[in-house]
């Protein structure tokens, strides 16, 4: 198995034990990760949004597969199911990642899913009926943005 694809590995049984510190491990001190939620975290913000969600997860199980690696990048795919506390409502959310390394480490982590199919989940009848709407994606976005901001002040 290529070293890539063994860091990916890594990163994914460390998520499987919400063990965000050793996710945090995986990233490099310069990595950007991006996500429809998440849309732009550099450095220490990165690792910290991953500790700050397994630390929180209660009910948290997390499957991945079709893990590759190789010189130029790598990439797998990630179910995550889930409460959402905010409404106590159950989520399945299914994710494609993309990852770019440098000096054995994730420098770049992309993961797509769809926004939409996750507000209606995670929210109900609002995220059905405007899930796709700019309006609610804004607001999720900026509720996940402040929970991590104050994640990350207490941490210091």
């Amino acid at each position: 198995m290529h070293p890539h694809a063994e860091l990916i590995e890594t990163f994914y049984t460390a998520f499987q034990r919400r063990d965000g510190d050793a996710m945090a491990d995986c990233y490099h001190p310069e990595i950007r990760f991006s996500d429809p939620v998440f849309t732009d975290l550099r450095g220490d913000r990165a690792g910290g949004m991953w500790q700050m969600l397994t630390g929180r997860a209660k009910d948290l199980t997390v499957e991945y597969s079709d893990v590759y690696g190789d010189d130029d990048g790598g990439r797998a795919h990630w179910d995550a199911s889930y409460t959402f506390s905010a409404t106590g409502r159950h989520v399945d959310n299914h994710i494609d990642a993309t990852f770019r390394f440098r000096d054995g480490k994730i420098v770049e982590h992309h993961d797509t899913f769809s926004l939409w199919a996750w507000s209606r989940q995670a929210l109900g009848v609002p995220g059905l009926l405007l899930g796709w709407s700019g309006i609610i994606q804004g607001k999720v976005r900026a509720t996940a943005g402040a929970s991590l901001d104050a994640f990350m002040a207490k941490r210091g």
